[in-house]
């Protein structure tokens, strides 16, 4: 091959790589244009909605730490000297709660170490009284994955286990000698009553539990109490007894409180009821003296 001929070849070769390099692949017209259109539309649905999160935040950093002005209740409004007609001085708005605690000195003693309770307890048993329809068996898988994190004991069933609203002093006594020789680091769970450990000379435990609006809780106890499942355990200890009629499962809550049924009636220092139930929460943080019932 003469040299002219071998340049010749090289140029075409090099010419069809750079075809095949800088080659452009052909999309329609209309595809070209639904791309442009989505990333257009991507683009100002995403501003959008972060200018709402970012208004949103702003909002809850007011509401979590008021100023001085919002602390007294005074808006733009109330600057200019135009009053919105509000009640600022509510206890039970932010405002108001803030106002009080300001005025009555109480914002000196909200501090993490004071609401800290677990810095007075004289021993590391924690219990967990486990407060009826607060969706307390929720608590029960952390608890337990806690306890293989940290390899500590839990304990699900004390000495006591009678169901009564209230415990005679034995069976306290009984509980709290029973709760103090548990394994150092141990939690005990249990529908229990507060007890105070100081009473009988015992050094304090460390107590949690959750609290719920009594309203939404005594209404989560009355359809439990009618669910199907609550109904096929019945069924399952109870083989062969008599059950309630129909009408009482498919009674509702408004029904039974408009009717006055004694299941639905709260009255005062009363230890037993015309239906069991646990309407009560007060004596999971007070105990079992009588000025709790």
């Amino acid at each position: 091959m003469s040299l002219n001929a071998e340049r010749s070849y090289k140029m075409k070769l090099r010419d069809v790589e750079n075809a095949f390099k800088y080659r452009r692949i052909p999309y329609p017209k209309r595809s070209v244009e639904l791309i442009a259109l989505l990333a257009i539309s991507c683009t100002f649905f995403l501003f959008m909605h972060t200018n709402k999160l970012n208004s949103r935040l702003k909002e809850m950093e007011v509401k979590l730490q008021p100023s001085e002005f919002s602390a007294l209740g005074l808006t733009g409004n109330h600057i200019s000297g135009h009053d919105a007609g509000g009640k600022h001085d509510d206890i039970n708005t932010l405002h108001g709660t803030f106002q009080y605690l300001k005025s009555t000195g109480q914002l000196g003693r909200v501090t993490p170490i004071y609401l800290n309770n677990t810095r007075f307890a004289g021993s590391e048993t924690v219990i967990f009284n486990r407060p009826t329809r607060v969706d307390s068996e929720q608590m029960v898988p952390l608890f337990r994955q806690l306890a293989a994190m940290n390899d500590i004991n839990v304990v699900l069933n004390g000495p006591v286990r009678t169901m009564n609203r209230t415990r005679t002093e034995k069976e306290q006594l009984t509980e709290a000698e029973w709760t103090i020789e548990l394994e150092k680091g141990s939690i005990y769970m249990a529908h229990s009553n507060w007890l105070d450990f100081a009473s009988y000379g015992f050094k304090k435990p460390i107590y949690i539990s959750l609290v719920k609006d009594p309203i939404d809780r005594m209404i989560t106890d009355f359809y439990k109490r009618r669910s199907s499942v609550k109904r096929a355990i019945y069924r399952r200890m109870y083989p062969g007894r008599r059950e309630r009629p129909d009408e009482w499962y498919q009674l509702s809550f408004n029904e039974c409180v408009r009717s006055r049924s004694p299941e639905c009636l709260f009255v005062q220092h009363s230890v037993a009821d015309y239906i069991q139930d646990f309407k009560r929460q007060t004596l999971y943080f007070c105990g079992n003296e009588a000025d709790c019932l």
